[in-house]
């Protein structure tokens, strides 16, 4: 996707971060995956994309408080940067242009099962 590398499941990741604005953690994410596109998310690809993607540049982690319930370990909070939004506005715009130059005989074909 030219100046902007994502991968499918990191598009998904990002566009996620966004949605959960201040609540986006591992936990939070992988289930508002999980919920919106029915389908498991495995803890190790959800940290791996969470880290390449912050090695991009495209998101932004800080640690949270302390909690005994997670053993005294902080949460990550995740936060899109500036990057990182116009990384999933990149990609909008080329996956609309393409929908738009789709011909309309195209997605009005009939198949025959």
């Amino acid at each position: 996707m030219g100046k902007y590398q994502l991968g499918e499941f990191e598009e998904i990741v990002l566009l996620t971060v966004g949605v959960l604005y201040g609540e986006a953690y591992g936990v939070s994410i992988k289930l508002s995956i999980e919920e919106r596109l029915n389908r498991s998310v495995s803890v190790g690809a959800l940290q791996s994309a969470l880290k390449r993607l912050e090695e991009k540049g495209y998101l932004l982690s800080k640690e949270g408080e302390s909690t005994s319930a997670r053993g005294g370990r902080p949460k990550l909070y995740f936060t899109l940067t500036a990057a990182g939004r116009d990384a999933i506005e990149y990609a909008r715009k080329i996956r609309n242009q393409l929908y738009d130059e789709i011909p309309k005989v195209a997605l009005d074909l009939k198949f025959a099962l």
